[in-house]
């Protein structure tokens, strides 16, 4: 970190800077002076303060330990390039191909990568909104760096501060042995860190630290929704936006005894002592080893066959009993999150990015279209915790009865089976969590295929890309998108910034006297607004049969099946009488009548009468 403390003459290769950017001025943060750069954005000034540190390097001893807080330092720190990216696998699925490669880290890959980044409008405001960014990447992936993140636009448009962090990922964030050697999620405590240094600092870059806002997509989301929940966190901000994801998810947090179960079956396949049972003793021999190596091996603890086969994350966050007290689900059935008002949605095409990454009948490079037996197949394939009898009524609910002509139905109907159960629904669960407990909560369907889309047309608008429409990407003419783009994109940018003053995406300010166009999420109406260039409208929903389906009807269907499927097994039935097959299950509102055969241990629906409206 010292070389960093000299003016920095060479950019990095893959980001360079343009010849008529400045310096700016020196800025005093708790831990000493800092210089950026001055940028030209569309023909106004933005302060750029690239790489700042906020934790000592997790190097050494601190490997899977809890950040500590960056030393001070005497000079002035040249701020001036974005930092390092933390330790991390890039994606080799689509090797040159600009849809998968614009997520891979654009600056080099380090263990020392705790820093921070800070955007400033000029000229320099006081008491400006502040908007803090956590990337997503399924907690194994992602860096601050990347193009879509970058807050210049924001800034610029919106006189907001804008600041994003980088944070450590997988074994190196999320190993857990239930000591203090690696008390596991360091990756968010990374970002507590974070926020913690913008309640010391912000007011330096004219940002008002009681008017913190945090957004985030996918694992963003998720760690954003973490924070809410968190008691070391919830007092270091004052509203959430959460895209396409929260803790509700079934990949963001997992059991801590399966945790530690993976870090010694790290350990052991590394080459650690096989017969040492002291935690401890492992991750000191882990604390040995090169991060490569770690980071080579630590998607071979992760059982193929398990549930979640696509969303099995080898190290998420679990519940610490420090930072994460509680299970989040627990949480949002006692009301005990953050007392504030959220701004949630998700992209129409949640699933399709997923399904071309190895999912039976689907390429990125083909129409992707699938028959039925292909289509009950996949459905196994992506949630292998489903038994024959689940996976036939995931069918049945998702087949789209009415276009039983159309040879893309199928298609896009796994689409929704993943997108809805895996990002779907979880983000609208937090939404109906928190008006249920009298707050208000705002709600989004991003419905726009951008047209300089890199992947193909069919793919739809997919997760992750509504973001360079709030990172503002589209009012610049040099990213190619069309003119109605560039105006979606001022749209979604008012909308949040809007939201993060004044907690109403309508408002500019409290005296504002515009129209509420988008209108809150109410259990009434479950209405959410659709984001494209069709202009603005509201609907009602959104997803609440399927919804309904996988959070109230298929838990209680799969208990019942499982316990019928393992009794079979066990008794060996050849074949069972139609009327002793017969279940009936019941769940909320709907009512789902099923009649079995059975023959050979093996499980098939005969009769599937339908579903009804209670």
């Amino acid at each position: 970190m010292a070389s960093r403390l000299l003016l920095q003459i060479l950019p990095l290769l893959m980001f360079v800077w343009s010849s008529v950017d400045a310096a700016t001025s020196v800025v005093t943060t708790s831990a000493g002076q800092v210089r950026g750069l001055e940028l030209d954005v569309l023909g106004r000034k933005v302060n750029a303060y690239l790489g700042i540190p906020f934790a000592k390097p997790p190097v050494g001893d601190l490997r899977f330990r809890a950040p500590e807080p960056v030393e001070s330092w005497t000079g002035v720190y040249e701020a001036t390039q974005f930092p390092n990216s933390c330790v991390l696998a890039p994606d080799e699925a689509f090797p040159g191909f600009h849809g998968a490669e614009m997520w891979n880290p654009n600056t080099p890959i380090s263990e020392d990568c705790l820093y921070l980044n800070v955007w400033q409008p000029t000229p320099a405001p006081t008491g400006a909104t502040v908007l803090v960014w956590i990337y997503g990447g399924g907690f194994f992936s992602g860096t601050s760096s990347l193009d879509v993140y970058d807050g210049r636009y924001l800034a610029r448009m919106e006189d907001v501060v804008v600041v994003s962090m980088n944070y450590r990922l997988g074994a190196l964030g999320f190993l857990y042995s239930g000591s203090e050697a690696a008390p596991g999620n360091v990756g968010l405590l990374d970002q507590h860190l974070a926020l913690l240094w913008v309640q010391q600092n912000v007011h330096a870059f004219g940002g008002d630290p009681a008017k913190v806002t945090i957004f985030g997509e996918s694992a963003g989301a998720a760690s954003v929704n973490f924070h809410m929940i968190s008691p070391m966190s919830r007092n270091l901000f004052q509203r959430a936006i959460m895209q396409s994801a929260s803790a509700l998810a079934p990949w963001a947090v997992r059991p801590s005894e399966q945790a530690r179960k993976r870090t010694k079956a790290l350990a052991i396949d590394i080459g650690c002592s096989a017969e040492e049972e002291d935690m401890d003793a492992l991750v000191a021999c882990l604390r040995d080893v090169p991060a490569q190596t770690i980071l080579d091996h630590e998607w071979n603890v992760v059982d193929l066959t398990g549930a979640h086969f696509l969303a099995d994350i080898p190290f998420p966050p679990i519940k610490d009993g420090s930072f994460l007290t509680e299970d989040p689900a627990e949480v949002y059935e006692k009301g005990t999150f953050k007392d504030i008002d959220i701004l949630v949605g998700f992209v129409k095409n949640e699933g399709n990015f997923w399904l071309v990454y190895g999912v039976p009948g689907f390429s990125k490079d083909t129409d992707s279209i699938i028959d039925r037996e292909t289509f009950v197949g996949d459905i196994g394939f992506c949630h292998p915790w489903l038994n024959d009898i689940t996976v036939e009524a995931t069918a049945f609910e998702y087949t789209d009865w009415l276009h039983m002509d159309q040879d893309t139905m199928y298609r896009d109907a796994l689409d929704s089976v993943f997108g809805d159960y895996f990002f779907v629904c979880p983000t609208t669960a937090v939404g109906k969590g928190h008006i249920n407990h009298g707050r208000t909560a705002y709600v989004y369907e991003f419905a726009q295929v951008a047209s300089n889309l890199a992947w193909p047309h069919w793919m739809g608008a997919m997760h992750g890309y509504e973001i360079e429409f709030i990172f503002g990407l589209p009012i610049d003419p040099k990213w190619n998108y069309t003119a109605e783009e560039g105006e979606l994109a001022r749209r979604m940018m008012r909308y949040w910034t809007n939201f993060a003053r004044t907690g109403n995406p309508n408002k500019r300010s409290p005296d504002d006297t515009t129209d509420d166009i988008w209108r809150p999420y109410t259990e009434e109406g479950r209405e959410y607004i659709i984001l494209d260039t069709d202009g603005t409208r509201m609907l009602s929903g959104p997803k609440s049969k399927q919804c309904a389906f996988w959070e109230r009807y298929m838990p209680s269907l799969q208990k019942e099946t499982d316990h019928l499927l393992r009794q079979a097994k066990r008794q060996k039935i050849s074949q069972c009488p139609e009327m002793e097959c017969q279940r009936s299950f019941e769940s909320g509102q709907r009512t789902f009548e099923n009649l079995w055969s059975l023959k050979e241990g093996k499980v098939h629906i005969a009769r599937v009468a339908k579903w009804g409206e209670g």
